[in-house]
């Protein structure tokens, strides 16, 4: 999974970035301070792997990650290469979901690319930019698919060409793609998947707040207020965060950590509030596999079913795929060992059509 980050100059972004990935992108008060796009690989938290890897005495024990990309701060006219311009928003192209933070708190001593705090204002900029990068693409595969319709050449041109003005007529009234009904046709909207517009990608709005607004989760914040409406009316997730917390809480070490966040009245760092949301927005979640030499969590789509999921692993687990024996992670480690658990049958034989759960153990069972 990669997720990129965005959002206007001094909304806390980088500050975010540097204290998800500790990757050290560089912060300032004034905007473009990240020339290039940062890239940190994260680890997804995740309890389930300590308890099961102290339950096989694994030599290692291997998280899912995130890709976070750190998109200098767009300004308007991004899309015809004001700011930094073009070749930022081709990074977000690259990326399965938009995590756009916005700024919801007040301080004189960090300014504001438009000089006052206003979250309505600075997403329909960032969602502007987005959509007129769209329009370009769609203006040139419009020209290119209406001479494939008037030739003949491509059959399929034609049903191609009213696809394509379709959507930019929507873009063109201000909606976002991904608001747009797909198509009741599966080859429509394959088609329409395969634009890969950045304004169809899932967006998760990051409301970075004061430190005081964090306890009631922003609840007495105006500001959050809006970001929450705009988010229910687009379908997007919205978690809130305290950039400048998270950099704090980056340097802790767990028992600190934990500490520090019960003095704060918060149970969870913006991390873990960003991975839930993402795993949420793009219908993701973990099996487990566990054993001595590794325990690992493996990321797939819900309603994977046994074979796909294996063939995370690798190809060939997928082609020769005979069965797979599961069991919840809880009821392995609540049996004692594997022999407990097959004792008292919790461990199920499964098939192809076995649709994989989250925090389920999986040993699958395979001709090479």
């Amino acid at each position: 999974m990669k997720l990129g980050i965005v959002g206007l100059p001094n909304v806390g972004k980088s500050t975010l970035f540097n204290s998800l990935t500790k990757a050290g992108a560089q912060a300032a008060n004034f905007p473009f301070c990240t020339i290039d796009p940062n890239i940190g690989v994260v680890a997804v938290p995740d309890e389930r792997l300590k308890l099961l890897g102290d339950f096989s005495h694994s030599k290692k024990v291997t998280p899912a990650t995130v890709d976070f990309v750190d998109i200098a701060g767009l300004v308007k006219g991004a899309s015809k290469g004001e700011g930094l311009g073009n070749q930022f928003l081709a990074n977000i192209r690259e990326c399965d979901a938009i995590v756009h933070v916005v700024r919801c708190f007040e301080d004189p001593n960090v300014i504001h690319v438009e000089g006052s705090v206003d979250p309505g204002r600075d997403i329909d900029t960032i969602n502007l930019e987005l959509i007129f990068a769209d329009i370009e693409v769609l203006e040139r595969r419009i020209a290119k698919t209406s001479r494939s319709a008037k030739s003949g050449a491509d059959k399929a041109a034609a049903g191609q060409l009213k696809i394509l003005e379709e959507i930019k007529t929507g873009l063109e009234e201000g909606r976002m793609a991904i608001t747009m009904p797909p198509y009741d046709d599966e080859e429509k909207e394959a088609f329409r998947q395969s634009l890969d517009l950045l304004t169809d990608k899932p967006v998760i709005f990051a409301a970075n707040v004061a430190d005081e607004d964090l306890a009631d989760d922003g609840e007495s914040n105006p500001y959050v207020a809006a970001v929450r409406k705009i988010a229910a009316d687009q379908g997007s997730e919205v978690f809130v965060i305290s950039a400048q917390i998270e950099q704090e809480i980056a340097e802790l070490s767990d028992d600190e950590k934990q500490e520090f966040l019960e003095d704060l009245g918060i149970e969870k760092t913006g991390l873990e509030k960003l991975i839930a949301a993402s795993y949420k927005l793009l219908g993701l979640q973990s099996y487990l596999t566990t054993g001595e030499d590794e325990t690992r969590a493996w990321t797939i789509p819900i309603g994977c079913k046994a074979p796909q999921a294996a063939g995370k692993i690798h190809s060939d687990f997928e082609r020769g795929f005979i069965k797979a024996e599961v069991i919840n992670y809880q009821e392995l480690l609540a049996s004692g060992s594997y022999a407990a658990a097959r004792d008292k049958g919790l461990i199920r034989i499964e098939g192809k059509e076995y649709v994989v759960r989250d925090g389920y153990v999986i040993l699958f069972r395979f001709n090479v």
